[in-house]
């Protein structure tokens, strides 16, 4: 009867793997770096708009309204989705300051009203862009 093969230990990472050998802290640096930090509150402010962000339709509106304002109903083409699902998208854009829209009788028109949510985009995209050039 065979034995099953024992589990092997865990492999450790090495420092040419991008891990430390050994446990060495340099608690001068630490607290440098733990001073450096935006308080909680920030941060959790910062990942939610990166989670807003998250999201290819939401990512299209702001690359859309560059330089143009757009109706939802042109904004829902652009998209290809839904006018609730266009709504939704709007929505949580407006929520993060990163478009405003004015009433023109029945229609709303959006754009952008912080471009540094573009810019942000764009440079993203950007490098991406550069990546698969390559």
């Amino acid at each position: 009867m065979n034995k099953p093969d024992a589990p092997l230990p865990p492999q450790r990472e090495t420092a040419n793997q991008g891990a430390c050998e050994v446990d060495q802290v340099d608690s001068c640096m630490v607290s440098e770096a733990r001073e450096a930090l935006p308080n909680e509150t920030e941060l959790r402010r910062t990942a939610d708009a990166f989670r807003v962000l998250a999201n290819p339709n939401r990512l299209r509106v702001l690359v859309a309204l560059q330089g143009r304002e757009l109706c939802v109903c042109d904004l829902r083409e652009v998209l290809g989705i839904s006018m609730s699902g266009t709504s939704q998208v709007l929505r949580e854009l407006r929520n993060l300051g990163a478009v405003e829209f004015r009433a023109e009788g029945k229609l709303a028109y959006y754009r952008l009203a912080d471009p540094s949510w573009l810019y942000l985009v764009e440079g993203v995209l950007k490098r991406f862009t550069a990546v698969q050039a390559a």
